[in-house]
């Protein structure tokens, strides 16, 4: 029990000087991101937290509730972020693209796979019915071979067993 208590009493503080250094870094970035307007915009996007708006040479926070910077804020063609070489609408455009293709990929590769899948449940089915049929050709076999063998005793029991022809040794040779 006492160990229990001294991570509670460790981990309060901790907890609390966390969330202190999660406030002054906030506050340190909301200024941060405005000290680099009118400079350069490597210098801006050095924070990820900043957007760099070429029009006006302004650097801002990223307005992070919503997912794309507002108009009034900064135009799309003249926002960079993350890179100063790219805009914002190209960004966009970009990502878009290649998200698409790898969904697009995604859905080929399930279908693909699921194809082959399907082939081979049927291969395996056609290969069951195989080896039954084959199991129900050698009891027919059986039951046939069984059958005659007791046809030839009740035929030799009445005397109606057809003997071979006992010249037929001698005609062979």
């Amino acid at each position: 029990m006492g160990f229990l208590r001294r991570l509670c009493l460790l981990g309060l503080p901790l907890l609390l000087w966390t969330l202190n250094t999660m406030a002054l870094a906030a506050q340190g970035q909301e200024m941060g991101c405005q000290k680099y307007t009118n400079k350069t915009c490597e210098e801006c996007l050095k924070n990820v937290t900043c957007l760099w708006c070429s029009s006006s040479k302004k650097c801002v926070e990223y307005p992070v509730r919503n997912i794309l910077p507002p108009s009034s804020l900064c135009k799309l063609s003249s926002a960079r972020w993350g890179v100063c070489w790219v805009n914002f609408e190209a960004l966009i455009i970009t990502m878009s693209v290649v998200g698409g293709i790898i969904l697009l990929a995604l859905f080929i590769c399930c279908c693909f796979c699921c194809r082959k899948k399907k082939n081979k449940k049927v291969d395996k089915e056609d290969e069951k019915a195989a080896r039954e049929q084959e199991q129900r050709r050698v009891r027919q076999e059986e039951r046939r071979a069984e059958m005659k063998s007791r046809h030839d005793e009740i035929r030799k029991k009445y005397g109606l067993f057809k003997e071979e022809n006992p010249y037929a040794k001698f005609e062979n040779n």
